[in-house]
């Protein structure tokens, strides 16, 4: 049963966030990015892909966009973990330790632009390559608790809806 789709976010939304966070842009990479696939029939994690060469230095904390957005049915979530290779090699884990992209994260003003925050806590550079598989997402159900109905609309992306 499919619950989401997977797409890119528009070109302007990714040159705009790489810009911002890596300081330079190649449209190669927009054109290149791959969108999010599972490994094996078997698979709970959609494998997420880099979309150009970094390298990551020990101690040092840096967000990767990822050109990817994700459209998703009311009830579900996408949580976002380093693929467990990652970890045990070089110790690398999110910033915020699992990434939470909620199902109106689609409709906020950057597009739901998907970008992970990895911490290098390791004692080496963590080099991934255009194309490597790095983090990964699982969707998973979610249930209320009763509340009141007001909500406010989804505007941006980290701590946004506390705003």
């Amino acid at each position: 049963m499919a619950i989401a789709r997977f797409m890119k976010v528009s070109l302007e939304q990714f040159e705009k966030d790489v810009l911002r966070l890596k300081g330079e842009f190649n449209r190669e990479w927009y054109d290149d990015i791959i969108l999010p696939k599972r490994a094996t029939k078997g698979s709970a994690g959609y494998d997420f892909y880099c979309p150009y060469d970094i390298t990551i230095k020990a101690g040092q904390m840096v967000s990767i966009p990822l050109g990817i957005r994700v459209k998703m049915e009311e009830g579900y979530v996408l949580n976002i973990y380093p693929r467990s290779s990652m970890g045990f090699k070089y110790q690398m884990m999110l910033a915020n330790t699992t990434g939470i992209i909620d199902s109106d994260y689609f409709e906020a003003d950057n597009e739901g632009h998907i970008i992970s925050v990895i911490v290098n806590r390791g004692d080496k550079d963590i080099i991934l390559k255009k194309g490597d598989r790095f983090v990964q997402g699982i969707f998973l159900a979610y249930y209320l608790a009763e509340e009141e109905d007001e909500f406010a609309r989804r505007t941006g992306g980290y701590g946004s809806s506390g705003k």
